[in-house]
């Protein structure tokens, strides 16, 4: 099971990505947990403590690794396409609930089309995490669309789009639907998130296709207390766990 958890930003993919490895992980299940988003907080809701997630550097920053691994240097402009990074994950990711924890950031770059060494180790790191097969991998990417241009999450199983009722959601939705199959990514699936009341309930029912849909998360402010006192979701709702559980469920089936 290889997820792209995505959404525009402030909709709730971190607290879904931490719960969901969570739910993963209480099964036993080897899962392998994937930040890409530059402002990196899915450590603190798996339940990492802040002292251990500020030894952290994002792969995407170590330069002395990526000038290793690919050959490039301020005096070498040609570099590797297919650095070694199947060691990366035990050598550098974090173990806490069961899940390892691997920080990769993103590249930042004025173009969505960036062919520079940085992106060629976070893309080759991807690809190799999908090929382990025996391990659940969540990725939980930058808010936006621009991983699509640069085709890092290509060979995911699916992706999941957090929404929440609103219409920037749902376009969100229907752009990742589109640029996915850019991908060869056939299963676009959508959570709903921060649902609030029948009306909400009733918006997401009335513009997101029943086959798409794995469910709703409904507003919690447990959530915001978890976040407040930097705890995991996973240990602070039990509520949103179960709803959250449902969905995994539901993926499981499909």
């Amino acid at each position: 099971m290889k997820i792209a958890v995505t959404g525009k930003g402030g909709v709730g993919k971190t607290t879904f990505a931490a719960t969901l490895a969570r739910l993963y992980a209480e099964e036993g299940r080897p899962v392998l947990a994937a930040d890409v988003d530059p402002d990196a907080n899915l450590g603190l809701a798996l339940g990492f403590d802040e002292e251990t997630l500020d030894s952290i550097t994002p792969i995407s920053k170590m330069r002395k690794l990526v000038e290793e691994r690919t050959g490039a240097s301020a005096d070498n402009q040609f570099y590797h396409l297919n650095p070694k990074v199947d060691d990366i994950p035990e050598k550098y990711g974090k173990v806490c609930n069961g899940v390892r924890l691997l920080v990769l950031g993103t590249v930042e770059t004025g173009g969505g089309g960036c062919v520079c060494p940085e992106h060629v180790m976070l893309k080759r790191i991807i690809s190799n995490m999908v090929l382990r097969r025996e391990d659940v991998v969540i990725l939980d990417m930058e808010a936006g669309l621009e991983h699509l241009g640069r085709g890092t999450t290509e060979g995911v199983d699916a992706f999941i789009v957090v929404i929440e009722p609103g219409a920037r959601s749902v376009q969100t939705y229907k752009n990742v639907k589109r640029l996915a199959k850019d991908l060869g990514v056939a299963q676009v699936k959508v959570v709903a998130n921060k649902v609030r009341n029948e009306e909400d309930e009733a918006f997401i029912l009335g513009r997101i296709p029943q086959e798409d849909l794995l469910g709703m998360i409904h507003y919690n402010t447990e959530v915001i207390d978890a976040d407040r006192q930097g705890k995991s979701p996973y240990d602070f709702s039990e509520t949103v766990t179960g709803e959250i559980r449902s969905i995994k469920d539901k993926i499981d089936r499909q």
